[in-house]
């Protein structure tokens, strides 16, 4: 088993300054001479935490599915209370580096998807939209595009929908960046392919979210697959012990835990495989 931390920054020579994150945590399967070559899809994994914090409940836990089903799993740690362009950039230097070390680590870089949770969610959302941008292209050329997106509650709209706290740090108060950054504005016909999950009872981040880039992605063009599940509080990850206390901790919630089995349905049907190389 492959397993380290990564400091974005230094593979890529760029100076940290100020930025506290910028580490990718990789956990991949080493080669077996026994059964030969195989690629691997790969999953970033991006906590939310309202770009106040990193939240532990949406990295590790989400990560060790993805590897337990064959998949290279990676997970970011960003940096915290930085506005755009910061988070953006080191979730991009995150895409590029799994591409660029794809045969260290059996992965198939054709097929990338990058996962988001509330905050993280809408880092994801950006980095699906917005990969184009001339500050990504400069620091990671052309390489920053996820082959698909998993939005789980995700902030995406910085209007009447929005989680006011994540919405006033990645815009550091910047009025033009509300409306820069409010995602179901941005998406274009080559956005990255989604899965979006939400619930119907959140009430941190609505489900209008959800339903404003689900119906972004309809009119763009874009493939895109919606779940909405009725009852389940914000922060579910998923949704069992392995991120709540107990059974009776309100995170644990059996029939959102769904939403794994269908994701992994949904990615396997845009060829996210173990294959052999």
């Amino acid at each position: 088993m492959i397993g380290e931390t990564v400091d974005l920054y230094a593979y890529f020579k760029l100076a940290r300054g100020e930025n506290t994150g910028g580490y990718l945590s990789v956990c991949a399967r080493n080669k077996n001479v026994e059964i030969g070559e195989k690629l691997r899809p790969v999953a970033l994994v991006v906590p939310g935490g309202a770009y106040l914090y990193v939240s532990e409940r949406e990295g590790e836990p989400v990560a060790m599915k993805m590897l337990a089903e064959g998949y290279v799993a990676a997970t970011l740690r960003y940096t915290v209370r930085a506005a755009y362009p910061v988070p953006l950039l080191e979730a991009a230097m995150a895409i590029a580096y799994l591409r660029a070390e794809a045969e260290r680590y059996c992965a198939d870089k054709s097929h990338v998807a990058a996962f988001g949770f509330s905050a993280g969610g809408h880092l994801v959302g950006m980095l699906g939209t917005l990969f184009g941008e001339a500050c990504v292209k400069k620091v990671v050329g052309e390489n920053a595009r996820p082959d698909a997106v998993v939005l789980g509650y995700p902030v995406v709209t910085l209007g009447e929908w929005s989680h006011g706290g994540t919405a006033g740090v990645i815009t550091g108060g910047d009025p033009a960046l509300y409306e820069a950054l409010t995602l179901e504005k941005r998406v274009r016909a080559d956005s990255s392919p989604a899965f979006l999950w939400h619930t119907v009872e959140d009430t941190a981040v609505p489900v209008e979210n959800s339903l404003l880039m689900a119906q972004a992605y309809r009119r763009a063009g874009v493939p895109f697959e919606l779940h909405l599940y009725e009852g389940g509080q914000h922060g579910l990850s998923v949704s069992d012990l392995e991120t709540a206390e107990d059974k009776e901790d309100p995170r644990y919630r059996p029939e959102t835990q769904s939403w794994v089995p269908l994701v992994l349905s949904w990615l396997r049907s845009r060829g996210f495989e173990v294959r052999k190389k």
